[in-house]
């Protein structure tokens, strides 16, 4: 197993002595593995993708919030704070395959605020992400035995009041599944799709596991 450590980025800024942004980004780092070459390489991948965010929060993020600020402050409405919350749950670790997935929340106003998940699977021995088809040799039609399952499983947890989904979820499945939107767990590969991609806000991210054959 590889050891991991949690780095956290965090800030207030203030515009005419209020806080009107706040982010705090997570992100992980490797500190022990065996693989030295795809250590190095997931830790400048993901310390870029936090700074890139704190750069995006630092710069046109706080850019709106200002304006925000200066419009509500003139029309006589409640201060609003800008969020950015960056977490990561790690699936998987063991041996040369570490996988994740990244929720990052953004709040710009509104009644709630948006999520996008995003999922790294390496292979820190070839230094390399893993393509979901690696999951699937031999099988040139996995996508469809993957949509197939999708569905079958949505109509379970329709049938069962498990979860709610769009009407014509089959479509909307087939339209926004991404192959990279996926993590690995022990004995399942976990396919994931984003806010009101096939259901509403509050089904929240749903997810469907397909189980790895030996």
């Amino acid at each position: 197993m590889n050891e991991i450590i949690e780095r956290t980025i965090r800030r207030e800024m203030e515009y005419d002595g209020t806080v009107i942004l706040t982010y705090r980004i997570q992100y992980p780092e490797i500190i022990s593995s065996n693989y030295e070459y795809g250590k190095q390489a997931f830790n400048q991948y993901n310390q870029r993708k936090a700074l890139e965010l704190k750069e995006y929060s630092e710069t046109q993020l706080y850019q709106e919030a200002i304006e925000t600020y200066e419009y509500n402050k003139k029309n006589g409405y409640p201060i609003m704070v800008y969020e950015v919350v960056l977490e990561y749950t790690i699936t998987y670790n063991q041996e040369y395959i570490v996988s994740l997935y990244s929720d990052e929340y953004i709040f710009t106003g509104g009644a709630h605020g948006s999520t996008i998940r995003k999922s790294q699977n390496w292979d820190l021995q070839a230094v390399r992400q893993i393509p979901l088809m690696s999951f699937f040799p031999n099988n040139p039609y996995y996508i469809i035995d993957i949509l197939k399952e999708i569905n079958k499983q949505i109509q379970y947890q329709e049938e069962n009041g498990l979860n709610q989904y769009f009407e014509n979820y089959c479509q909307l499945v087939l339209e926004n599944f991404k192959l990279e939107n996926y993590y690995i767990t022990p004995n399942y590969i976990t396919i994931f799709f984003q806010q009101y991609d096939i259901a509403p806000y509050s089904s929240g991210i749903p997810i469907f596991k397909i189980p790895i054959r030996q």
